[in-house]
């Protein structure tokens, strides 16, 4: 897994003839995947670039964080997790999993496996940027506490949740350290602890909350008691809470409107849709693998598409205007795919075709509604391994590499040999983000903006 709102600060050096126009979704990256929460931004991006060429600012980020920072107007916010001593390895250390074997990569690196995560007490931060300079606008801690668990070494931290707003209210959320509401000016206006969560082997927390409306939207599938639940993004009070009976997963729900009623679509080793206002059930579907971790992605209201790439691997394209049980209903279950499926990042749709990308670098692209293959399981020019989700701009499609190259591929039926950028050693887990024709990369332990020259 693998996923903030803003405050806009007014600087009034002489009177100007206009009022700036105001942020809107469109013009921003409010959450994880972007403002159609589907990996495309709007507007270009810069498509030639290094560590050195077209690097418009370089910061650097304190503690560790996998989350992918979101944006509202000129200002980016990003949580990260900051210990405040000397690391203690989490426990069972050396406890391997999925994707667990191997090296990091063609620059060296420590091996992937292993619980991680410093058990000692951290700083759990949320920090707002300016989008033009990189300069901090504000910062707050929103708990210090010690975690109860580690999290996969490789791929895992204690800030993996991305945060999302609304141009109103910003959510952080820490998972088992709670859940914050920001005003954009970095006040809190809530908090909630819902409870610890115990996650398979250590692999860690990170799943984006959704917000929709009033509605937030926390899926906390563990080896615990699983469970979803949606509060009032106002005041952090519970609207419903639903169980669920499934293991540790790490996919972000969608909102989808059907016939006039809103559906809230879930994924694990089954799909389910819920009523959106009462977290009814309407309909469901089995057959996906464990480890489920990439997004449901919503085609055009008129279907959903769930995906896992472990063992058992499976991508279930489902119809909406189903209910019950709708496990291998021809009429409804679309289309489906074993091969070639994504791990760990969430696909990309574009234009009614839908991109993903396996954790070992091969590339497919199918018809979203029909499942006509156009491509699958193309290699690239180089061996690259992949935790960041892709994202599309302007006909190009951008994968940022654990390696720390960034390929773009162009997008379209037809795989192209892309062009590849290396960034100069770095590592990306967290999901690249663009806007306003600027590329977005936060590595390790520091964020980029890339910009034309």
């Amino acid at each position: 897994s693998y996923r903030a709102a803003l405050f806009l600060p007014v600087f009034c050096l002489a009177a100007a003839p206009f009022a700036a126009a105001e942020p809107t979704a469109l013009d921003s990256w409010h959450q994880w995947r972007g403002p159609y929460n589907t990996g495309v931004a709007v507007g270009g991006a810069p498509t030639e670039f290094s560590g050195e060429r077209n690097v418009k600012w370089r910061v650097p980020i304190p503690g560790k964080g996998h989350s992918t920072p979101v944006v509202w107007g000129d200002v980016i916010y990003l949580t990260t997790a900051a210990a405040k001593d000397s690391p203690r390895p989490a426990a069972r250390e050396g406890a391997g999993g999925p994707g667990a074997a191997g090296k990091r990569g063609k620059r060296g690196g420590a091996a992937r496996g292993g619980a991680g995560g410093a058990l000692v007490e951290t700083d759990f931060l949320v920090m707002a940027l300016d989008k033009n300079t990189g300069k901090v606008v504000w910062r707050k801690t929103a708990v210090t506490a010690t975690p109860h668990e580690g999290y996969h070494r490789r791929y895992g931290s204690f800030a993996s949740n991305s945060p999302v707003t609304d141009g109103e209210t910003l959510i952080a959320n820490f998972g088992s350290r709670g859940v914050y509401a920001y005003d954009l000016a970095g006040n809190l206006q809530w908090s909630k602890d819902l409870g610890k969560l115990q996650m398979r082997l250590q692999f860690g927390e990170g799943v984006a909350p959704v917000l929709h409306d009033d509605y937030l939207i926390i899926q906390n599938d563990h080896e615990g008691q699983s469970y979803i639940v949606v509060l009032d993004k106002n005041d952090g009070k519970e609207i419903w809470r639903a169980e669920r009976e499934e293991r540790s997963s790490w996919t972000q729900p969608v909102v989808v409107d059907y016939g006039g009623r809103k559906q809230l679509v879930t994924s694990s080793t089954r799909i389910r849709s819920y009523d959106l206002a009462t977290g009814e059930i309407i309909w469901e579907a089995g057959g996906l693998g464990g480890n489920a971790i990439p997004a449901v992605v919503n085609v055009d209201n008129e279907m959903v598409i769930a995906m896992t790439g472990w063992r058992d691997a499976n991508l279930l394209a489902v119809k909406l205007g189903g209910k019950g049980d709708l496990t291998d209903n021809s009429e409804f279950i679309a289309w489906s795919n074993q091969r070639g499926n994504s791990y760990s990042a969430s696909p990309v749709l574009h234009e009614g075709i839908l991109y993903f990308v396996t954790d070992r670098g091969m590339v497919s692209a199918f018809d979203a509604k029909t499942g006509e293959m156009f491509y699958n399981q193309q290699r690239l020019p180089q061996s690259y391994t992949f935790k960041a989700s892709p994202v599309a701009a302007d006909g190009k499609l951008y994968l940022a590499s654990e390696e720390g190259d960034v390929i773009v591929l162009e997008l379209g039926k037809t795989y192209e040999a892309p062009a590849v950028n290396a960034m100069g050693g770095e590592t990306f887990i967290s999901s690249p983000f663009i806007v306003g024709g600027e590329l977005f990369l936060r590595s390790e332990d520091e964020l980029f903006c890339i910009a034309s020259d």
